[in-house]
């Protein structure tokens, strides 16, 4: 390993991961998942000496434990329950899950393959990772990082000379440039400003003593399709009880697009709607979503005023700042994001994820408002969901 290590605290990802987790732990320990890299970027090629960096930090990984103020911490945090956090005591990242590959061209291959409750919680660590080594090993890292300042000082200033009002929570653990500088992007905005209200990373608030920030995302409903007994569509349905009945609306930001709003409308029915909080854009117009949501609030005779619609989709603050002033006489409005805060430097972030692809030995998809950001690798299964989706929607929609 020739860099410092980059992971060095298992609390360093998003928060979501132990609220997902805790789901699972308490209801789904039978699930096995495998989770797929990708890197949506055209032309990017990883080097033979990167993918051994990027190896030899899963090594490293692989090596940590939750320390006792650690797994304090998370004992701290009202909804996640004692036992949950006696597993992790337990718990580590088990390397033989994880295989890293590079093909001739440059393309980095890597695949998580374990038992769910385990094989998800190297999503963001390993996205961290491939990150990091990226833009240190492929760009004069300390360039990038005065740009990334130069912008960060811009971004201070205009919130603190009314150019932008809104309020925010920074979303970036996954996309960062490198964990010394989303340590200071988070310190800077929390101290700096009156904007950011929290952050995802749950080390960062720990530190800080910032509100960590996070409910589920696109995977905890993604896993019900592996699951026999349930039809592919209505997971919403059933992931959206198991979390009421382990959280009793108190992590309650339901997340609308996992296999496209319209769907997951039929499930928010007047029980869902008083049980969750707000919900969270992810894909498709945030305009067009916004006002499809506040009119659905509306049919249940619900003040959209008392809900909050978190957006979370590639944001930038210029478009932050143009849904807060749409929307902030409507609804309550906040936004998570992450790339804008967490790498905006003289150059193109990497657009990298890790998705789950198979549950049991089954295909499973994410079929979301925006076509590109559909995954599958399955295309049979891909157009049986969508069919799946269709069938359900013109027999019920109203």
């Amino acid at each position: 390993m020739k860099l410092e290590p980059i992971v060095v605290s298992l609390l360093d990802t998003d928060l979501y991961k132990f609220n997902m987790d805790q789901v699972i732990f308490h209801k789904h320990t039978d699930l096995c998942g495998q989770y797929y890299f990708k890197c949506r970027n055209k032309d990017i090629r990883f080097t033979p000496e990167m993918a051994e960096e990027i190896s030899a930090q899963v090594d490293h990984l692989c090596s940590l434990r939750f320390k006792k103020d650690e797994l304090d911490y998370l004992r701290s945090i009202r909804f996640i329950k004692n036992d949950y956090v006696e597993f992790l005591r337990l718990w580590h990242p088990i390397r033989d899950y994880v295989s890293i590959d590079l093909s001739k061209k440059g393309e980095l291959s890597i695949i998580v393959d374990g038992p769910l409750f385990s094989a998800m919680q190297f999503e963001i660590y390993l996205l961290e990772i491939v990150n990091e080594v990226y833009f240190r090993m492929a760009y004069d890292y300390e360039a990038l990082r005065k740009s990334a300042g130069e912008r960060l000082d811009a971004k201070i200033k205009a919130f603190n000379d009314g150019t932008y009002s809104f309020s925010f929570a920074e979303f970036g653990c996954r996309r960062r440039l490198s964990r010394e500088w989303e340590d200071v992007v988070v310190r800077r905005l929390a101290s700096e400003t009156k904007n950011c209200v929290g952050t995802s990373n749950v080390y960062l608030a720990m530190k800080y003593d910032l509100t960590p920030i996070g409910t589920y995302a696109h995977e905890f409903v993604q896993m019900y399709q592996g699951i026999d007994s349930i039809p592919l569509a209505y997971t919403n349905h059933h992931a959206m009880n198991d979390w009421y009945d382990e959280y009793k609306g108190d992590n309650g930001t339901a997340l609308t697009d996992t296999i496209t709003t319209d769907l997951f409308l039929l499930d928010f029915d007047r029980s869902m709607v008083n049980n969750y909080n707000g919900v969270r854009h992810d894909s498709g117009d945030p305009y067009e979503w916004g006002e499809k949501i506040i009119a659905h609030y509306k049919k249940y005779g619900v003040d959209p005023r008392t809900k909050l619609l978190l957006f979370s989709d590639s944001l930038d603050f210029d478009k932050a700042q143009k849904l807060y002033e749409y929307f902030r006489e409507k609804t309550k409005v906040s936004f998570g994001i992450g790339t804008f805060v967490s790498n905006d430097t003289e150059e193109e972030a990497l657009n990298i994820v890790i998705k789950l692809q198979y549950v049991n030995g089954r295909p499973v998809a994410k079929l979301s408002d925006d076509a590109g950001k559909s995954m599958c690798r399955d295309e049979a299964f891909l157009d049986y969901l969508r069919r799946s989706v269709a069938f359900r929607l013109n027999r019920e929609k109203k």
